[in-house]
């Protein structure tokens, strides 16, 4: 009987470089995006101002000694500018994907235009409106965060509520950083809960309410880490606190997602999809 071809997996460990004339994050969130397809073993470094031939020069002599510890050429993910810059990284004993020069030549010759070839424009960095909307959010999503302060909900784009250690205040804090997006959170007493109502601080602000929830055997986890072998952190108080907010999101119609496998760029790219938010910052 013929076994089941099984999918390859690769053998030796492969660096992976992520080179930028900036921070470098927009190389990891592509190179990251790539790599996820695959089952392999990566080790990721991450080479962040590499803006001039001296530094592209150092880029090459870590990524050689990468290739010598390994045993295989390391993979470049580059989002470099310069092209006296980019010419030496391409000259790397090394599998070298240049996005520039991927998708900003192509598009050059389809828009009729030339690029600025601008260091750090993706980021935003020669705006300072977008740089002051970020640190707004943030401070509001601070301000806002576990219920501390309701009295200006009227400002939120999103208010996030579920039981404790569901992933309200990273989701928070990301939709600010990113996407200048106002977001408060609301955590769900057990008061709150026993209730089995809308708490009267979110009565007003329907429209702005999602909620999160998170498989309990997850969450017995999670809260683990914080309170270990407590009532807090129980099977029991989990099953319990999950189901009695699932059902009070239900009952008020409050849409929900459910957070266990998911990252935080999902979770926030599925509350602004679903709640229909105007990112402030693109």
């Amino acid at each position: 009987m013929a076994q089941d071809p099984q999918r390859p997996v690769a053998n030796a460990k492969r660096t992976v470089f992520f080179v930028s004339d900036r921070t470098g994050i927009t190389a990891e969130t592509l190179g990251h995006s790539l790599l996820t397809q695959f089952d392999a073993t990566f080790e990721h470094v991450t080479l962040p101002f590499v803006d001039s031939p001296e530094r592209a020069y150092l880029a090459i002599q870590q990524i050689e000694e990468a290739n010598l510890a390994n045993g295989e050429r390391s993979i470049v993910f580059s989002t470099v500018i310069d092209d006296q810059v980019r010419a030496i990284l391409r000259s790397a004993n090394a599998v070298v994907f240049d996005f520039f020069e991927t998708f900003i030549e192509p598009l050059e010759q389809e828009l009729k235009l030339p690029s600025s070839h601008m260091v750090g424009r993706s980021h935003g960095l020669v705006d300072n409106t977008m740089y002051d909307v970020r640190i707004d959010a943030m401070n509001y999503a601070l301000n806002h965060d576990d219920g501390v302060r309701t009295h200006l909900y009227s400002q939120a784009d999103v208010i996030l509520v579920g039981v404790s250690r569901t992933g309200k205040t990273p989701s928070c804090i990301y939709l600010a950083l990113q996407y200048g997006v106002y977001a408060a959170n609301y955590p769900l007493t057990e008061d709150d809960l026993e209730e089995g109502g809308l708490p009267k601080a979110l009565e007003p602000y329907r429209n702005k309410l999602y909620g999160l929830t998170i498989q309990p055997q997850r969450l017995v986890q999670i809260r683990n880490e914080r309170r270990p072998n407590s009532r807090y952190s129980s099977i029991r108080q989990c099953q319990y606190e999950i189901a009695r907010a699932e059902a009070l999101f239900k009952k008020e119609n409050i849409p929900f997602v459910d957070t266990t496998t998911m990252s935080i760029e999902e979770i926030a790219t599925t509350i602004l999809h679903e709640r229909k938010i105007k990112r402030r910052v693109l």
